[in-house]
């Protein structure tokens, strides 16, 4: 058996020119399918993990998923918001627990703006109900105070004590900025692998404050607030994004529920995070399985490119297999040759496009972390990628048989004789 190892890779390096291009094709193949593979399940991860131990997202009346996902990921803007009476009436319902209210809208350098209350350090839970600590410093508790997750501190540079100023707006390109207001960093959180992580978090005060002397998202003119005249000024804000609830009893979520929608003071709704992240995988679910089948085509037309280069080699290897079968090698000798050949192929093109997806990850994970907070880590081939390696592997052994099957039927005198 080792001599027929030897032999095929001898004759594979003799056509290594073109079987090189038969291996890129199929490495390109095993990229799509392991690399689809393991963004759908890392990426499912990381959105599942972005929230826990939040029983209910309240806000304005919109779609279930579009609140999850400006509430949860600062993605996309609120149609509306809900306003604070809102949240006082949420807040006194006998089955709420507790009240975090989220108010969105603001940047800084690209990083959203996250006014809140304290409490939210204390509620906020991520990944298997994990809470939020402080790598350095403390909660915002001044006016001015500014909490940086773990993505805005290192990509800005950031340490405790520094002043930041905020911009109005969302975006990286944002003209208006609130330089009257600064903030003064007094706390880093440590890394989730979430959306906290590129967020600046303050008090909902504070956004009410650098808001005062705005109106329609500019500066009113002749109209200015200093920072130090804001003493005896009510800062209570007087609407918020969304708010995370947590209730007493989770059997009340849907009493509670209910309530929300019928609340008569403005169309509110309450979606379970959830329910909300099942509708959204139910809306990209078409685009994953449209991606792995596009996959799996590339994979087909790799192999058959396997095969098809393997059958055109035939006809130059006639007199080699024939010198072959003379030298004693008997058919199955030959059959066992050319299905090592391809599944000498197949496993140097799987190998190489793990490498290539593993290398992909890697360049991809900062990018995804970055922009949309999002985890993608290198790990372990999962078991339904250890599915995939191996079918490419069977697909592409019995693929080579079809040369095979060709060769055996090939005589010896065919290949001795002379071809005019």
């Amino acid at each position: 058996m080792s001599a027929l190892f030897a032999i095929a890779w001898r004759s594979a390096w003799n056509r290594r020119f073109t079987l090189v291009l038969t291996v890129l094709s199929i490495a390109l193949s095993a990229v799509l399918l392991l690399g689809v593979e393991r963004i759908r399940t890392q990426l499912r991860d990381s959105f599942s993990s972005a929230v826990s131990g939040t029983d209910l997202i309240v806000g304005a009346r919109t779609g279930s998923t579009q609140l999850l996902l400006y509430a949860v990921f600062r993605i996309g803007a609120a149609t509306n918001n809900m306003s604070w009476r809102s949240v006082q009436a949420l807040s006194a319902h006998e089955g709420v627990d507790w009240v975090v209210p989220l108010s969105l809208g603001d940047s800084h350098r690209g990083f959203a703006v996250l006014a809140t209350t304290p409490d939210y350090f204390a509620h906020f839970h991520y990944g298997d109900r994990q809470p939020l600590t402080l790598r350095e410093g403390k909660p915002f508790d001044a006016l001015f105070d500014a909490v940086l997750g773990a993505e805005v501190a290192e990509r800005l540079g950031y340490r405790v004590g520094q002043r930041i100023t905020l911009a109005h707006g969302t975006g990286e390109l944002t003209v208006a900025e609130h330089a009257d207001k600064p903030f003064t960093v007094v706390g880093i959180l440590a890394r989730t692998g979430t959306p906290v992580d590129r967020t600046v978090h303050i008090g909902l005060q504070a956004m009410e404050a650098i808001h005062l002397d705005w109106r329609g998202g500019a500066p009113m003119p002749g109209l200015r607030v200093p920072a130090a005249e804001l003493g005896g000024v009510d800062l209570t804000p007087k609407s918020v994004t969304a708010a995370l609830v947590g209730l007493k009893n989770r059997a009340a979520v849907f009493g509670v529920q209910r309530w929300v929608s019928t609340y008569t003071g403005e169309p509110l709704m309450a979606v379970l995070p959830g329910v909300a992240l099942d509708e959204l995988w139910g809306v990209i679910g078409v685009g994953e399985n449209a991606l792995l089948a596009m996959s799996a085509l590339v994979a087909l037309v790799s192999l058959a490119g396997l095969v098809a280069v393997v059958l055109a080699g035939l006809d130059q290897r006639r007199r080699e297999l024939a010198v072959l079968r003379a030298a004693g090698a008997g058919l199955r000798h030959v059959m066992a040759l050319l299905a090592i050949e391809g599944a000498l192929v197949t496993l140097a093109g799987v190998l190489l496009g793990a490498a290539m997806a593993a290398l992909g990850i890697a360049l991809l994970a900062p990018w995804l972390q970055a922009q949309f907070g999002l985890t993608l880590a290198l790990s372990a081939p999962t078991a339904n990628e250890g599915l995939l390696i191996a079918a490419l592997l069977v697909a592409g052994w019995l693929a080579s048989l079809l040369p095979a099957l060709r060769a055996y039927r090939l005589s010896l005198a065919d290949g001795l004789s002379p071809r005019l």
